[in-house]
């Protein structure tokens, strides 16, 4: 076996036996746990992009909807109520027609964003992924601590 091809440990001492030490494992389990945690952060993040855009689109066809019947709905309802007008139908029912089209006109953004908002999920596979860890992490006892040996004990008063 050439030099080129054993292993290299960079940074981590292993003993004659091949265990490593108490610290070592704890520095791994330590780095492990947090490469995780910042694992599941970018998961949930990436679910969530998603969501977001669609709610940005389903909010910006409720804004649309908005203004379309705010601003636009009197001089355009005027304008096209006196051209039906003109056309030989009363007032009264050019105005109804104008009014009942943007009504249609408002309905119809408003299906859209509610479309748009039901697409909506919750992020599945981050939740999933938190609650597996949190369920390995439930099954861990921590090491239970010796007193401190040398036979000093020390005692406290408390006055009531």
């Amino acid at each position: 076996m050439s030099r080129a091809d054993e292993p290299v440990n960079v940074g981590v001492t292993v003993s004659p036996n091949g265990s490593r030490s108490l610290g070592q494992l704890f520095a791994s389990a330590t780095a492990d746990l947090s490469e995780l945690v910042h694992e599941e952060i970018a998961l949930a993040k990436a679910e969530l992009r998603q969501d977001v855009k669609r709610a940005g689109i389903g909010g910006g066809a409720v804004g649309a909807a908005g203004i379309l019947a705010l601003f636009s709905l009197p001089v355009l309802s005027f304008a096209a109520a006196y051209g039906i007008h003109n056309l030989g139908l009363g007032l009264a029912w050019s105005f109804l027609i104008v009014g009942g089209a943007y009504l249609v006109l408002a309905g119809l953004l408003g299906l859209t964003a509610r479309s748009k908002f039901k697409k909506i999920k919750k992020p599945e596979r981050s939740i999933a992924s938190a609650k597996e860890t949190a369920a390995v992490l439930q099954g861990v006892k921590p090491h239970p601590r010796s007193a401190p040996s040398g036979g000093t004990e020390t005692t406290v008063a408390v006055k009531v």
